[in-house]
C-alpha cells in the first residue's frame, strides 16, 4: 500500500457492534449515524484523525442474528453468506458514541443502501479500528486534498491542525449542496470544486492542486479518494513539488466506473502501479 500505510497502518481486528442512535443526512449523498449501546464497549480510538473501522453488514436472508462475530461466521457460513466487510472512517468517537458518515448513491453498493435506511435501534456490527494518519505539528503547513469519501478524515484532521498553522483544503463534491461546514484552529484556505458531469471531472482536483502557490516550508499532505484523480496529484506532488514520501498520506479510496467489489479486486495491482509512477 501506499504512504498512509507504509509502517504506520494498524488495525486491531476485535468486534464491536454498535446500535443506531440517531440517522442524519447531512447532504443529499452524505448521511451521518451515530451508534451507542453496549455494544461499543471496551472500544478506545488511536490519537489519530483516519481512525477507521470495518463495518460487517450480512446479505438478505442471512440465517444469523444481528449481532454475530464476524471470524465465526466466516469459519461457519459458505462464502455467500458471509457478511460485506466495508471500511469507514470514524468522524468521532467521544467515549459513547460513535459518528460515522456513509456516502450514499441510490441503491449502489452494501453500507450506503444501509446507512440509508437505518433507523435507530438497528444494528451494526465491525472490527477495528485502525488508523494510520495525524497532522503532524512539526510541519510549516498542510495540505489536504480529497473527495467526499475523504471528508470524514479531513473534516476530523483540520480539527487537529495547531493553531497558528496554515490548511490549504481542496475539495470536489456534486454542487453547493453537497458541501458541508469545516473548522479549523489554524489558517483555513479551503476551495470546494463542483463536478459537471463531463469527462473533464476527473482532472478538477489535479489542476487545482496545480495552481496552489505553496507556501515555504514543509508540508504534510492528505491525499485520498477516486484512484486516477488521486494517482495524478501524487506524481505532481512527488515529481514536480518535490514532496517527500514519508510528508504524504496518499490512497485510492475508490475507482470511478467500477464496483465496490470490482474495485476491491484490482486495487492491489492499481496501488502497484501507482508506486511504480516515481519509483
Amino acid at each position: 500500500m501506499l504512504e498512509a500505510y507504509r509502517g504506520k497502518d494498524t488495525l486491531t481486528s476485535m468486534a464491536y457492534y454498535g446500535t443506531v442512535d440517531t440517522v442524519t443526512r447531512l447532504t443529499p449523498t452524505l448521511v451521518r449515524v451515530v451508534l451507542g449501546g453496549d455494544g461499543l464497549a471496551g472500544f478506545t480510538a488511536p490519537d489519530a484523525t483516519d481512525t477507521y473501522v470495518n463495518v460487517a453488514i450480512p446479505p438478505a436472508g442471512a440465517p444469523y442474528g444481528g449481532v454475530f462475530e464476524p471470524a465465526e461466521v466466516r469459519e461457519t457460513q459458505p462464502k455467500e453468506l458471509w457478511p460485506a466487510r466495508r471500511r469507514y472512517t470514524v468522524r468521532d468517537w467521544d467515549g459513547s458514541r460513535l459518528t460515522v458518515d456513509f456516502v450514499v448513491h441510490g441503491d449502489q453498493g452494501v453500507a450506503g443502501p444501509w446507512a440509508a435506511g437505518a433507523k435507530p435501534g438497528d444494528v451494526l456490527v465491525f472490527e477495528g479500528p485502525g488508523s494510520g494518519f495525524r497532522p503532524d505539528p512539526s510541519a510549516d503547513w498542510h495540505l489536504l486534498v480529497g473527495d467526499e469519501s475523504a471528508l470524514p478524515a479531513i473534516a476530523a484532521s483540520l480539527e487537529a491542525v495547531r493553531a497558528g498553522s496554515r490548511a490549504v483544503v481542496r475539495l470536489v463534491c456534486d454542487g453547493p449542496a453537497y458541501e458541508v461546514p469545516l473548522t479549523c484552529p489554524g489558517e483555513l484556505d479551503l476551495v470546494w470544486l463542483h463536478r459537471t458531469g463531463s469527462a473533464a471531472d476527473v482532472d478538477l482536483l489535479a489542476d487545482a492542486v496545480a495552481d496552489v502557490d505553496f507556501p515555504a516550508g514543509r508540508v504534510h499532505a492528505f491525499v485520498h479518494g477516486e484512484a486516477d484523480e488521486i494517482r495524478a496529484i501524487r506524481r505532481h506532488l512527488i515529481s514536480d513539488r518535490g514532496v517527500p514520501r514519508a510528508d504524504m498520506s496518499c490512497s485510492p479510496y475508490w475507482r470511478r466506473t467500477m464496483t465496490d467489489e470490482a474495485w476491491r479486486a484490482v486495487k492491489r495491482e492499481y496501488v502497484a502501479a501507482m508506486d511504480a509512477d516515481v519509483a
